[in-house]
């Protein structure tokens, strides 16, 4: 566990170290914290040097006391990639990082070199359902809510087969800051990308589950066509977390979208292979 201070607040991270391998960057959905990628950084070691964070309030970082946006997490992750002295990266996130990735493309497309987005949006759901569940968290407590809320991170079969784990995610969503977790529930409602995406030039591959309820593959879909150049791959028996639910399947997902070892930028090869569709790389 390491700490830095970015952009006025503390933030907690797990860096894997190997500063000779190329660096993969992660980011983790509303309501988890960067543990969701511990199967995952396991299965890259050797390969990618991991480095995870904590979104605010969420995990080991600091609580917001101010609105934010997904540009201002954008610039979280900037200054934990300047701190480690990383140039360029790829980078992973799920549902709201997967927001946090879009801006990134926006922002400083030079840092990254790939991307891969799961189970997120070009938009996510619907501004009123936003308000709604900040102003339940707020009046109510996640501690109250947490229950009904991870219900929709997993698949049926993983909950049945997994109850530890669901029981241990729903503590770990009853232990975020409820503030926090209500000021990312309204950056969720804010934020549309709708439009901006089409001259993104990095590599982008898009993972959708197949019994996601809070970000369908028709979701995904959409956001492919923004990119244009985004391809797209369904995991079957997966809902909102395949990190957690399938990391085998999403580990050699993210392989086959970023390469092995080239952080550089893609080859002609590379170019010709992207394109739109759905597969399944199991």
């Amino acid at each position: 566990m390491a700490f830095v201070e970015c952009n006025g607040r503390t933030i907690g991270y797990d860096d894997s170290g190997e500063a000779d391998l190329p660096a993969m960057l992660f980011a983790h959905p509303l309501g988890m914290s960067r543990q969701v990628w511990t199967e995952v950084t396991t299965r890259l070691r050797g390969r990618w040097r991991c480095i995870a964070w904590d979104l605010p309030g969420h995990g080991n970082s600091a609580g917001l006391t101010r609105p934010v946006s997904a540009h201002d997490l954008a610039a979280d992750a900037q200054a934990l990639l300047a701190h480690l002295h990383i140039e360029r990266c790829a980078f992973v996130g799920t549902s709201i990082g997967g927001v946090i990735g879009q801006a990134l493309l926006l922002d400083t497309p030079a840092l990254l070199s790939c991307a891969v987005l799961t189970n997120t949006g070009a938009t996510i759901g619907q501004p009123e359902a936003w308000h709604t569940r900040a102003t339940r968290v707020r009046d109510e407590g996640l501690a109250q809510i947490a229950p009904e809320l991870s219900q929709r991170w997993f698949a049926d079969t993983y909950k049945q087969a997994r109850p530890a784990s669901l029981a241990g995610w729903t503590i770990q969503l009853a232990r975020t800051d409820d503030e926090s977790y209500a000021r990312l529930c309204e950056l969720l409602a804010e934020t549309d990308f709708r439009g901006q995406l089409a001259g993104v030039e990095a590599p982008v591959a898009l993972i959708a589950g197949a019994e996601d309820p809070a970000t369908p593959i028709a979701t995904l879909q959409a956001l492919a066509e923004e990119l244009h150049s985004a391809r797209l791959i369904t995991l079957d028996h997966v809902a909102h977390v395949p990190s957690v639910e399938d990391s085998a399947a999403f580990s050699e997902a993210l392989c086959s979208a970023c390469g092995e070892h080239d952080p550089s930028p893609p080859d002609d090869k590379r170019a010709r292979e992207t394109g739109s569709g759905v597969a399944d790389p199991r």
